[in-house]
């Protein structure tokens, strides 16, 4: 029997609880397996990303009407969650209509008792409301609930970024994405992308950041032939400007040295204009077939993929072999909760200065593989200080003949070059709508 838009929502939030699985990759499969309507898949995606995005903040409303959650089976409190949250947020949906559906599915997988249940929290929340967030006291606390993010992470960005600046970065992550893509520049125009797309009823613009992006406003850009014929490729702006940070020309052999999926290693071999030669490097082989899947929907000349630990990579290729070396870095990821909701919950306070240690060790064993005068780009999807200024600082004290490159702000969009600070840039979720990104350049001395 085929399931209901909530039905298939508590199924796909039961496994990304259970299995720890990223919400985007596996709705994508739910959304494949379902066989909703269409007209369904939008109210199904809002309400997983909804309910997984404001996770903290349903708990705490939920709070004075369950005796004991810990005794709770744990999908019955995600449909509670479900239900909450529909209550709350989606005003076009009745509430009557809501606590039928909920009560229906809790008697359809559990028993009377639990059906029971979850009809008297549900019609108790009716009648009472919501307990309301002025009510807790400690403000760093109340907006750690109002924003639905973790206590430490609230406290460290309100120490790097102040109290402010950290309540605009929360309340951005509760937008829903752009869907952006990249102009595949070796095979059309901007302008001659955006009218094939109107002809497939599909709505685009020019973005608001990158000079190589546009903007999805209707339709499923994945699903058309000008994705499929290698037009276009799916990719964030703020992502967009990393391989422009790296200053290509005509020619030089440049090195991607954590190059998965393959939008910044595509974009680099669209920018050599087929010349050259870009060396895509990635540990794990599922990985490196990603970049090739893409090479080859795009149709380029000049990509050679390898499955190798980049830390290694000096027992492959001699010293200064490249003009250019990307280290788009493994990060915490935290400029990309709006798009992967689960990453607020799933991470720990220590896993930052983990990361930092394996994001400088790339950088100190790639770096004998740049030529002198050649330039490297350290970027991550992250906003935290650690991983990023935190690494640069350390490296450049490691490696003495490398220096920031003062020439970056020139590369990057004129809106954002006031935001460029010595061969530096923090973009911030808020300020485009973008992921957060953050970009260094770095010059080696001749």
């Amino acid at each position: 029997m085929s399931k209901n838009v909530r039905e298939v929502a508590l199924d796909s939030l039961i496994q990304i609880e259970k299995n720890q699985a990223y919400s985007n990759l596996l709705l994508n499969q739910m959304i494949q397996k379902s066989n909703l309507a269409s007209k369904d898949i939008g109210l199904l995606t809002e309400i997983v990303y909804g309910t997984i995005q404001r996770r903290l903040t349903l708990d705490y409303f939920l709070q004075p009407f369950i005796r004991n959650s810990k005794k709770m089976e744990a999908w019955v409190l995600i449909l509670l969650r479900i239900s909450i949250y529909q209550m709350v947020y989606l005003d076009r949906i009745p509430e009557r209509a809501i606590i039928h559906e909920a009560v229906e599915i809790a008697k359809k997988r559990g028993h009377r008792g639990i059906s029971g249940m979850v009809n008297g929290i549900l019609r108790s929340i009716q009648r009472q409301g919501i307990p309301s967030l002025e009510e807790i006291k400690d403000p760093l606390e109340r907006l750690a609930i109002q924003m639905s993010f973790p206590r430490w992470l609230i406290e460290k960005w309100v120490m790097q970024y102040g109290e402010e600046e950290t309540r605009k970065i929360c309340e951005s992550y509760l937008i829903p994405p752009k869907i952006t893509a990249r102009i595949n520049r070796m095979k059309a125009t901007k302008e001659h992308v955006i009218s094939l797309l109107e002809d497939e009823n599909i709505s685009a613009r020019q973005g608001d950041l990158s000079i190589d992006a546009i903007t999805i406003e209707k339709g499923n850009l994945a699903k058309t032939s000008v994705f499929q014929q290698g037009y276009v490729t799916i990719q964030d702006e703020s992502s967009m400007l990393v391989a422009r940070a790296l200053d290509i020309n005509d020619g030089q052999h440049v090195l991607d040295s954590c190059a998965a999926p393959g939008g910044k290693t595509t974009h680099i071999a669209d920018l050599l204009h087929n010349t050259g030669k870009v060396f895509s490097v990635d540990l794990h082989p599922h990985k490196v077939k990603l970049i090739e899947d893409q090479v080859t929907r795009l149709q380029l000349k000049n990509v050679e993929t390898l499955v190798h630990d980049s830390r290694r990579l000096h027992h492959i290729f001699q010293p200064e072999s490249f003009d250019r070396i990307l280290v788009d870095a493994p990060c915490s990821g935290f400029g990309v909760i709006r798009r992967k909701p689960d990453i607020k919950y799933s991470k720990k306070a220590e896993d930052s200065n983990n990361l930092t240690k394996i994001q400088l060790n790339i950088l100190n064993n790639v770096v004998g593989l740049l030529k002198k005068g050649g330039k490297l780009v350290y970027s991550t999807c992250t906003i935290d200080h650690e991983e990023n200024t935190g690494v640069v600082n350390k490296f450049l004290k490691e490696n003495r003949d490398m220096i920031l490159d003062d020439t970056l702000a020139d590369r990057m969009p004129e809106a954002l070059r006031p935001l460029v600070k010595g061969g530096q840039v923090q973009i911030l979720p808020h300020y485009f709508g973008t992921d957060g990104f953050y970009i260094a350049s770095f010059r080696k001395q001749v």
